[in-house]
């Protein structure tokens, strides 16, 4: 098994003639739609011929693409992967638009892709672990459509224009949401010729957001994969299927796309998400769908400053090292009600959860566990989780949460 790198490298000299364009080949293009092409790949209406996979290398800016320093490496060996294969290398890039809006607390951009075979698929990007980003796809959990839902459709049907016949259209992440949306929204000429919509473990909707759209028109056409333990993939999706795909790591982290396995030309597919994961899942969503939209703001607004106190700036710091700015977090959590505090200490619990237990799973049948059962004695996560309910102990006794906030 690999992820897919590997996948690039053992099946990119096939064409889509020889092995049809898939799922992991989605994931791919979404994850390509990361790099920063600003400057390199003409914006809507610009006067200038699609750019060729070459040209971008060759470009006096090419180091530019791989601004965001956390993916360097695997960027630049996806980039690499995909300019020397048979399957991507001739395939070119047009109608490049990157939006950030901070006072919206807003990033858009997206990119329409002419793949060698004939296949064309706008792709629209979506964010990362980063807690600037998480916030962000908690946002689409309004009622309201967010300024990015709301730039997706008029952008799709421009996009549109610069096509013939059908296409594809999808994302990871918040990219996979705003794909849905567009599709659902976008001019029924249009909708008629999206031929597959693909969401990577994108949000979902409100129940009234997706009876405003072409719902029921567009599902059939959704091809939506999870990892294991998703949690941004299966915020408000209460309704479709889904393909579950093996990550090589453990809980949030696995919403990073170089994490997910790929096995003999396809996704590693396992039965279903982790049943702990599915439960907090199905309550997490009953709960948003509980409140009004004043209520949903105040509470986003009160789990992103806890994650805020925790001084990390993404979700998989935040599980592991919280607990040293507990007085900080229990200021950031007080002065809301108690429900929604409760909620949000839930939501720590289940972060915690998500990790512990798989990487419980993990080390049964590792040395550092079987040593540590035979000397009696505890092993690290063990030790982690103790320090773990130790400090929510400090939190509830600071908040001074009734028993029935508290699990």
């Amino acid at each position: 098994m690999g992820t897919i790198l590997d996948y690039l490298r053992e099946y990119g000299d096939y064409s889509l003639a020889e092995k049809p364009f898939c799922d992991v080949d989605s994931l791919v293009i979404s994850q390509l739609s990361y790099l920063k092409f600003d400057g390199i790949v003409p914006g809507p209406g610009k006067e200038c011929a699609p750019v060729s996979l070459g040209e971008i290398a060759a470009h006096a800016d090419y180091d530019h693409l791989y601004a965001d320093e956390r993916y360097r490496k695997d960027n630049t060996a996806l980039f690499t992967g995909v300019l020397n294969s048979r399957r991507f290398g001739q395939m070119r890039l047009w109608n490049y638009v990157n939006l950030i809006e901070p006072e919206k607390e807003s990033q858009f951009s997206a990119v329409v892709c002419g793949i060698p075979g004939g296949i064309f698929y706008v792709v629209f990007r979506g964010t990362d672990e980063n807690i600037v980003g998480w916030k962000e796809d908690l946002n689409l959990a309004f009622s309201e459509p967010v300024p990015g839902q709301l730039h997706s459709v008029p952008y799709l049907e421009q996009a549109a224009r610069t096509i013939e016949g059908s296409f594809y259209v999808g994302g990871h992440s918040k990219g996979g949401n705003l794909a849905v949306y567009a599709a659902m929204h976008c001019d029924p000429a249009v909708r008629g010729r999206i031929e597959r919509i693909y969401d990577h473990d994108g949000p979902g909707f409100r129940p009234e957001v997706r009876e405003q759209g072409a719902w029921t028109e567009i599902e059939g056409r959704i091809h939506k994969t999870v990892p294991r333990s998703s949690l941004v993939g299966m915020l408000l999706y209460t309704e479709g299927d889904y393909r579950v795909v093996e990550s090589k790591t453990l809980g949030l982290a696995q919403h990073n796309p170089y994490t997910w396995l790929v096995k003999e030309g396809d996704f590693r597919i396992v039965d279903d998400i982790r049943p702990g994961r599915r439960f907090v899942d199905q309550t997490l969503n009953e709960w948003i769908l509980s409140l009004d939209q004043e209520q949903m703001r105040i509470f986003v607004d009160t789990l992103y400053r806890v994650v805020q106190a925790s001084e990390t700036d993404n979700l998989i710091d935040f599980t592991a090292h919280w607990f040293q700015s507990v007085h900080k977090i229990g200021k950031a959590i007080g002065g809301v009600d108690e429900e929604t505090a409760g909620v949000v200490m839930q939501i720590m619990r289940a972060l915690f959860e998500m990790v512990y237990v798989q990487a419980r799973e993990q080390a049964q049948n590792k040395h550092e566990s079987r040593e540590s059962r035979r000397r009696g004695k505890k092993n690290r996560w063990e030790l982690q989780r103790e320090k773990f309910e130790e400090g929510m102990s400090q939190l509830e006794r600071r908040l001074q949460l009734q028993p029935s906030e508290k699990k």
